[in-house]
């Protein structure tokens, strides 16, 4: 069993096409135990904030409910995966404030769910969801499956992504002074502000407010957040 795993995951890994990789991984997902499977990648940039790629197996009679009934205005599941890269069980009390969307579900064969998503610098994200109608899932699949999911959700997250950056606002990527550039890569390689300075021959000063500056730019929290954030967006 685990060197079947192994072989489809390297099938997954050497599709260059989304729609074969997600028919390699639905292949997978069904043997895990799951009967339907799901991925999907929006973007979070201003006027394009709508399904760009949607891959699923849910039944017909399900996905033009959905979007006949608006349900995604109202899925928790799907405003979780918006706001988090932490997984989310489809349980009860998740669609607590949507009664009607969680037993539409069930009557589709949707009860047990679990989705997870990514979120990557360019403004890009994307959800891979399975469900089955029964039984539950327990925490110890969840976690034993949990590399999985990721693999699968990165890859296609990467296949889709390659198509699709280009028609992202150039404003996604801010533009970094030389000085930003630099401090950001030694920041990268762990280098603290004292070092930085020593390096580069500046004030500890000068050096903090250029991490400012950078944070200012990404519109984070705080200089590893920006770090991060230069490195998705390829500007370090």
């Amino acid at each position: 069993m685990k060197m079947w795993k192994e072989s489809q995951l390297r099938q997954i890994y050497d599709a260059k096409e989304i729609k074969s990789a997600y028919e390699i991984s639905l292949d997978l997902i069904q043997c895990l135990g799951f009967n339907f499977c799901a991925f999907s990648i929006t973007s979070s940039a201003d006027g394009l904030n709508c399904d760009t790629v949607n891959f699923n197996n849910y039944p017909p009679d399900w996905n033009t409910k959905y979007e006949h009934e608006h349900f995604c205005d109202i899925d928790p599941i799907l405003a979780h995966c918006n706001q988090s890269e932490l997984p989310i069980l489809w349980e009860d009390e998740v669609f607590s404030k949507a009664p009607q969307l969680r037993q539409a579900q069930k009557k589709q064969g949707l009860q047990y769910g679990w989705s997870q998503s990514l979120h990557d610098g360019s403004g890009l994200r994307s959800m891979f969801s399975l469900a089955r109608s029964s039984p539950p899932i327990t925490a110890e699949e969840l976690y034993g499956h949990l590399g999985y999911v990721i693999f699968i959700n990165h890859h296609m997250h990467d296949l889709a992504a390659q198509k699709l950056r280009h028609r992202l606002p150039t404003a996604c990527t801010p533009h970094l002074s030389t000085r930003e550039v630099e401090i950001l890569k030694l920041s990268a390689d762990g280098k603290t502000a004292y070092e930085c300075s020593r390096i580069l021959s500046i004030s500890e000063r000068t050096i903090n407010f250029h991490v400012r500056s950078a944070i200012q730019k990404f519109g984070v929290n705080n200089k590893i957040a920006a770090v991060i954030k230069a490195v998705r967006t390829g500007a370090i």
